[in-house]
């Protein structure tokens, strides 16, 4: 059958955009298997995992939340951003707020807590009309400084210091563990679901054109400073949302849990999991939650230094990310196959 170059025929699927540039690595191999397998774990995972794991389970989907929304600034933009911790923090207070002073219903904190951190993400963003680089870094190293400080400031609703004790959702069936474990998975699906539609629409592609190369994208058209505060509006409401179900997992808040260091934590698990792939959040979240725990295994005395050292550690033998790491890995296993 004769059909013009650079056409589909009628019945055929389009190959991947990896595949079809001759690079197959820039796509999963055996990906319906992968996500069926993935889906199966998830769901089976709280019925074989004792109370501490599946609770260490629970916030490995909380950060990962977290993570899909820094990417969208990091990976997709080519940013970079030392102000999410602070973002994650007002979205868990925002929650912890409404269910321990005011005795709203959870699911009401959720949509609160997305569209108050989308409101101050924009109004981050808006230094994206004259900064970017090193310079945007500083502004949103200073919201990060600030926060932590300002909560202590007001101890009648936020405890203060000493942080404020949150109740966790009551489960109708299950344990209250695997009840909160399926409440934050349903919203991290949502949340995977929502990024590869967002990243895939206009203003996705525009994002990465951006960042490839600026001044061919402003010839075409593309206007800078409002995509990337469109990008850091998402980008905060993902991690005010994670916030959100950070105060349902661990049922307590203090302001030094939301410090300068959870912004770096989530900057360390973007780039260690994979800039710009979905993927990459769910493996950063899981370096996020083991590298800590391992170094505490390792050297209790000196858990930092610990983890400093892991990451480098994962960095040099994982340059593209975790994600890159194993694409290779599982082309050159197919490729033994074929």
């Amino acid at each position: 059958m004769n059909t013009v170059p650079g056409l589909v025929p009628p019945g055929h699927r389009r190959m991947p955009v990896g595949q079809a540039a001759g690079d197959r690595r820039q796509v999963w191999p055996w990906r319906r298997a992968g996500l069926g397998a993935l889906a199966a774990g998830a769901v089976a995972l709280p019925f074989v995992l004792p109370p501490y794991l599946l609770f260490q389970a629970t916030l490995v989907l909380v950060y990962a939340v977290a993570l899909l929304g820094l990417d969208l600034v990091v990976g997709r933009g080519g940013q970079i951003s030392l102000g999410h911790g602070a973002f994650f923090g007002v979205g868990a207070y925002t929650a912890a707020v409404m269910i321990a002073q005011f005795g709203l219903p959870y699911p009401l904190t959720l949509p609160v807590a997305a569209l108050l951190t989308f409101g101050l993400g924009w109004a981050a963003g808006l230094p994206a009309l004259r900064l970017r680089g090193l310079y945007l870094a500083m502004v949103t190293f200073a919201v990060a400084v600030v926060l932590p400080p300002l909560l202590k400031r007001f101890p009648a609703i936020t405890g203060g210091a000493m942080g404020m004790p949150v109740p966790t959702p009551r489960a109708p069936v299950l344990d209250d563990d695997q009840w909160v474990y399926f409440l934050v998975l349903g919203v991290t699906v949502t949340a995977f679901a929502g990024i590869r539609n967002l990243t895939a629409s206009r203003g996705g592609r525009a994002l990465t054109a951006l960042r490839e190369h600026r001044a061919a994208a402003e010839v075409l058209g593309m206007r800078p400073a409002t995509h990337m505060t469109h990008a850091f509006a998402w980008s905060a409401m993902y991690a005010g949302t994670a916030g959100a179900l950070y105060t349902w997992t661990a049922g307590f808040v203090s302001p030094d849990s939301f410090a300068l260091s959870l912004s770096i934590t989530l900057l360390a698990g973007v780039v260690i999991g994979g800039p710009a792939t979905l993927t990459g959040a769910l493996l950063g979240a899981f370096v996020v939650m083991g590298v800590p725990a391992v170094a505490r295994e390792l050297n209790p005395a000196a858990p930092g230094v610990i983890s400093g050292l892991l990451i480098v550690l994962v960095v040099y033998a994982a340059p593209t990310g975790l994600t890159g790491l194993l694409r290779r890995t599982a082309w050159s296993v197919a490729g033994r196959r074929t």
